[in-house]
C-alpha cells in the first residue's frame, strides 16, 4: 500500500497492490483470512494472477499462468475420506507421496496411459473456520508446481 511521505518518486502510485519483487494476494476481500504469495512473476510466466469467485461451486479460483491454479473452499477438511475415495477409484491408480495432518499429495494415472497427474489437498484452520486449498484438477502439474502452490497459501497474520 502506498503511504504518504515527504518525497515520493511516483513508483508507489503505479501499483499499490503488487510488490515489484513478488506477487502476493490478500483474500480478505473475499472473507477469507488467507493470502496467496505467488513469488517471482518470471517463474509463473505472468504479471498478475486472476481471482474468480465461483458461486455455483462455492469456491474461490486463484490462477497465475498455466502452472498455478488453486481452488479454495470453506469446508471441513477430511483427509481420511479423500484417501478412502482415492483407494476406491476404479478408473485411476493413486500413490500418496506426502501425508501430513494438514495435507495430502498424490500422483494419479489411468492404467492405459503414461500421463501422471500430481495433486494436493491442504487443510487450513483459522479462528474456528476450516478451509481447503487444492489444485484445480483441470490443470496438469508436476511436483515442483504442487510444492509452489502448497507453500503459497498462508494464514493472514493480524496487523
Amino acid at each position: 500500500m502506498a503511504c504518504g511521505g515527504g518525497t515520493d518518486s511516483g513508483q508507489d502510485a503505479v501499483s499499490d497492490s503488487t510488490p515489484a519483487a513478488s506477487l502476493a494476494l490478500d483474500l480478505h476481500g473475499f472473507d477469507l483470512p488467507l493470502t496467496v504469495e505467488f513469488g517471482d512473476p518470471a517463474t509463473l510466466g505472468v504479471d498478475s494472477p486472476s481471482v474468480r469467485l465461483n458461486e455455483d461451486m462455492g469456491q474461490l479460483e486463484v490462477q497465475a499462468g498455466d502452472r498455478f491454479s488453486i481452488l479454495i473452499t470453506e469446508e471441513p477438511g477430511d483427509i481420511t475420506r479423500l484417501k478412502a475415495d482415492l483407494e476406491r477409484d476404479q478408473l485411476r491408480t493413486s500413490i500418496i507421496i506426502e501425508e501430513q495432518p494438514d495435507r495430502l499429495v498424490w500422483r494419479s494415472s489411468f492404467p492405459d496411459e503414461e500421463i501422471v497427474f500430481v495433486h494436493f489437498y491442504l487443510v487450513l484452520q483459522v479462528d474456528g473456520r476450516t478451509f481447503v486449498a487444492q489444485d484445480d484438477d483441470r490443470g496438469r502439474y508436476n511436483e515442483t508446481d504442487i510444492a509452489r502452490m502448497i507453500g503459497s497459501v498462508r494464514i493472514k497474520q493480524p496487523v
